[in-house]
């Protein structure tokens, strides 16, 4: 079961195409952001699976708090980085969902296990 709406924000997936037409089934997966479940097709990228969910901020600032979310969406930036199963600086738009993935939303730098504050 999903928590998050999935009408959040007009967020949905695209189901048909005009020109790449439909989109192949595919399982579902059920991985946790900030401890609530969300629902995920096999094969998406963590960022598709939390847009389509409504999640918009993946990151805080380091010094000012503000919030971040996907920019580029292909690596290259660092506005979605998240913390997935306890390692940091992790690029939600290029890391593909698994079942069971906890992912948590990343303040600042992040946190490494074990590492001193």
């Amino acid at each position: 079961m999903n928590i998050y709406s999935k009408n959040a924000h007009g967020a949905r997936r695209i189901e048909e195409h005009p020109l790449l037409g439909s989109t192949p089934n595919s399982g579902e997966v059920a991985i946790t952001f900030d401890g609530g479940v969300v629902s995920a097709r096999e094969g998406e990228t963590l960022l598709a699976a939390l847009l389509a969910s409504g999640i918009r901020v993946l990151r805080t600032m380091p010094v000012t708090g503000e919030a971040r979310g996907g920019y580029c969406l292909v690596g290259r930036c660092s506005d979605c980085l998240v913390i997935v199963d306890g390692v940091p600086n992790t690029y939600a738009c290029t890391t593909h969902v698994c079942d069971g993935m906890i992912v948590e939303t990343q303040h600042g730098l992040g946190h490494w296990p074990g590492a001193e504050s």
